[in-house]
C-alpha cells in the first residue's frame, strides 16, 4: 500500500483566500503544516493524517484518551488562531476527516452557500466570551467572612434552627436573583455592542473547576474595530462592589467566531468541538 492511500485529510477550517501568508513555522497535527485546497473560491485548509489513528475505529478509541485528545486540540487550536490572525476563519469541528482531496472538494461543493453565508456573517469580527460567576451561594456569609462581625449564635432550640435556616435560603435566593438580574443586564449591554451574541448553557462548576456557580455563560460577535470598546465595556463591571456582591466577570478572547459557525442559534452544522467521519 502507497503512503498516499495511508493518509486521510483531517480539515481544520474553511475560509476566504488568505490575504497574507501563515507562518512558515506552523504546524498542525501530528507536527504537519497545514496547505490551503482551492476550490470555486473557498479555500479549506487541511494537513495530512495517518489511517491507522483517523480511520473511524482507531479515531473512536482515541477519543477517549484524554491525553491523546488534549494533544490533538491543540495542535488543531493553533491553526486555528494562526487563520485568525490573517482572515476570519468558519472552523469545523476537532477531527473532522476525509478520504481524499476529492471528498474535501464534494464538502465545499455541498457546503458551498452555507459557507458563504457564514463567511458573510463573520468577516472582519472576532468572537469574545463573558461568563458570570456567582463565587458564593449565600453572599452574606462571604461579606461577613471579610469582617469582624460576629459568626451566628448556634441555635439553641430547633425553632432557632429552622429559623436561621430559612434565613440562610432567604439570603441564598436573593444572592442568585440578583446575580441573575446583573448578568441579564450585562448580556443585553454587551449584545447591543455586538453583530451577534449566543447564550450557552451554564457551565457546570465540577466540570470546568471554576469556583462559583456559572450565571452568565455568552458569545458575542464583535467587529475587530470595535473589540477595544468591547472590552472596556466589560472591564467597567469589574468593580469593588461586584466583587464585594461575590459576582466574579470573565473575559475571554479574541477567538476564532466558533460559536457564529451556524445559520441561526440552534443549528447542528459542523463546528469547533466534536468530530467527522472519514468519507
Amino acid at each position: 500500500m502507497s503512503l498516499a492511500s495511508e493518509e486521510l485529510r483531517y480539515v481544520y477550517a474553511v475560509c476566504r483566500p488568505l490575504d497574507a501568508p501563515l507562518a512558515a513555522d506552523l504546524t498542525g497535527v501530528g507536527g504537519v503544516p497545514p496547505r490551503q485546497l482551492a476550490h470555486e473560491g473557498l479555500i479549506a485548509v487541511v494537513g495530512p493524517v495517518p489511517e491507522r489513528d483517523f480511520a473511524e475505529e482507531p479515531l473512536r478509541r482515541h477519543l477517549e484518551d484524554l491525553d491523546w485528545l488534549a494533544d490533538t486540540a491543540r495542535a488543531h487550536q493553533r491553526v486555528i488562531a494562526a487563520l485568525t490572525s490573517v482572515t476570519c476563519p468558519l472552523p469545523l469541528r476537532l477531527a473532522t476527516v476525509f478520504r481524499d482531496d476529492s471528498g474535501v472538494r464534494t464538502m465545499l461543493q455541498e457546503g458551498a452557500d452555507r459557507f458563504r453565508r457564514v463567511l458573510e456573517r463573520i468577516d472582519g469580527c472576532v468572537e469574545w466570551g463573558v461568563k458570570v460567576h456567582l463565587e458564593s451561594e449565600d453572599p452574606s456569609r462571604e461579606r461577613s467572612a471579610g469582617t469582624s462581625a460576629p459568626a451566628p449564635d448556634k441555635p439553641r432550640t430547633g425553632r432557632d434552627y429552622l429559623r436561621q435556616r430559612r434565613s440562610r435560603q432567604t439570603a441564598q435566593e436573593e444572592g442568585r436573583q440578583r446575580a441573575e438580574a446583573f448578568a441579564q443586564g450585562l448580556h443585553e449591554k454587551l449584545a447591543r455592542r455586538a453583530d451577534d451574541a449566543r447564550l450557552h448553557a451554564p457551565q457546570n462548576s465540577a466540570l470546568s473547576k471554576a469556583p462559583g456557580q456559572n450565571i452568565l455563560n455568552a458569545a458575542y460577535l464583535v467587529p475587530r474595530a470595535h473589540s477595544e470598546e468591547f472590552v472596556e465595556l466589560v472591564d467597567e463591571t469589574k468593580d469593588e462592589e461586584r466583587e464585594s456582591s461575590g459576582l466574579r466577570v470573565e473575559l475571554t478572547g479574541p477567538w476564532a467566531a466558533y460559536s457564529f459557525t451556524t445559520d441561526d442559534a440552534t443549528g447542528d452544522e459542523p463546528a469547533a468541538g466534536g468530530t467527522e467521519r472519514s468519507r
